[in-house]
């Protein structure tokens, strides 16, 4: 099979000179190579057939400028997602310079499993080809869509992969500056499927407290300082505490029916939480995301604030309005009580029955994947069940069950204080004292 995008090739001209076509005005090297030589792009490409290493399939989707088809690799039967540049769409030396730095970026950001990875990279005369992990379960905001809006907690599991991104990407000088559903894939189709950030095509490289001027985005999730032209990577923030607030009620925070519009609802950065189904929704995850809104990038959160923990995790006591729980596991009358939860049959320890049960109707996910990870990690002694020992040791040291497995943490094992406030366990009224 041929390249990943079908354009025609360029005819090429008669030595002598007869019945030479008038020159492809975007075939020139913008690059600085000069001579009406071919447009090159890429410094470095694994090569320039693609149909030597992988076999096409059928499209996946297309973008302004490129076309993303399904690349199955001719020797492991491997399947990846092969995005193909047309350099026909290449019209100034900023569309170039832009894919340059998008193949750089990601050859540059370090393997992350929220981060899509680049596999190889090809050019030839009419294209340039990007091939990449493939995301089979479709957008983000396609689930948005379906559901309408997410639950407090599923919207904690998705913010707290999108904070890690931000954090990721940050802490290796790249700003991405399009944060937006349609630009996080899920792997694949499974309601537990792994999230993953793509396209860092308008993505750059920055310094600390280098300041960017360009206007570049997608509307609806453009920071206020980008429209003022003078920013840096707090937008990625901004673009991340707009999509928690789509997620947690299905719309975005600043509307219009025309660009101009929107551009002057968030200039005055006016968050509404008073339609549905805002009024039940607690005030911490209010606040979350008030935080990430704020209009002044010098107060908004950073991403290292957003994560509670400094570990990658978004705390999920954000939003819950039962962050007493956290507040008071370091208090040992409070750890007894929430460990005689847990320890239902009054053993004196929680045995992995207990620990089913329990968290049986509290997440998502395989809950024997769950309950492994809190054994391997609090079970200290490897007895198979949890003391009370090991159970105040973990609280207090704030052990993240998300080493043994990443769809799970504290932060959601945290949820069951909601249990603990139903039963009287934990009182709100002991708060002030």
């Amino acid at each position: 099979m041929g390249n990943c995008c079908a354009t025609p090739d360029v005819p090429s001209e008669n030595k002598n000179g007869k019945n030479k076509k008038k020159q492809n005005p975007f075939s020139i090297d913008y690059g600085g190579n000069g001579g009406g030589s071919k447009l090159v792009v890429l410094k470095d490409p694994t090569g320039h057939d693609i149909s030597q290493r992988y076999e096409l399939g059928h499209e996946l989707g297309r973008g302004e400028f490129g076309i993303t088809h399904l690349c199955i690799d001719k020797s492991s039967g491997e399947k990846f997602a092969g995005k193909s540049i047309s350099k026909k769409k290449l019209r100034t030396a900023v569309d170039i310079e832009d894919v340059r730095r998008e193949v750089a970026i990601m050859k540059h950001l370090p393997k992350h499993p929220n981060i899509v990875s680049l596999k190889d990279t090809f050019e030839d005369d009419n294209a340039v080809h990007i091939v990449m992990e493939l995301c089979e379960g479709g957008e983000l905001f396609d689930r948005i869509v379906a559901r309408g809006h997410y639950t407090e907690r599923a919207a904690a599991v998705v913010t707290r992969t999108i904070v890690e991104v931000v954090q990721n990407c940050h802490k290796h000088g790249v700003m991405h500056r399009d944060l937006k559903p349609e630009n996080f894939l899920f792997a694949n189709k499974k309601e537990t499927a792994p999230l993953k950030a793509i396209d860092f095509g308008l993505s750059v490289f920055f310094k600390p407290g280098e300041r960017f001027t360009e206007i570049v985005g997608s509307p609806y999730y453009m920071a206020p300082e980008v429209l003022k032209r003078n920013y840096g990577p707090e937008v990625d923030v901004w673009s991340a505490g707009v999509i928690l607030y789509i997620l947690l009620c299905g719309v975005p925070p600043f509307w219009a029916e025309t660009e101009q519009g929107v551009a002057q609802a968030i200039i005055r950065s006016h968050v509404d939480f008073n339609r549905d189904p805002w009024p039940k929704v607690s005030d911490n995850a209010k606040d979350l995301v008030k935080r990430m809104l704020n209009p002044n990038p010098e107060q908004r959160l950073t991403a290292q604030q957003a994560d509670v923990d400094g570990d990658g995790a978004l705390n999920y006591g954000e939003f819950v309005a039962v962050s007493v729980h956290l507040k008071k596991m370091g208090n040992d009358e409070h750890l007894r009580k929430a460990f005689e939860f847990f320890d239902q049959n009054k053993s004196g320890y929680i045995e992995i029955e207990e620990l089913r049960h329990t968290l049986d109707d509290e997440v998502d996910i395989s809950i024997e994947e769950i309950i492994s990870a809190i054994m391997h990690d609090v079970d200290t002694d490897k007895d198979g069940r949890i003391s009370y020992e090991e159970f105040a040791a973990m609280m207090k040291a704030g052990t993240d069950w998300r080493k043994a497995s990443r769809q799970y943490s504290r932060e959601r094992f945290n949820s069951l204080s909601l249990k603990l406030m139903r039963d009287g366990s934990v009182n709100l009224a002991d708060e002030g004292r």
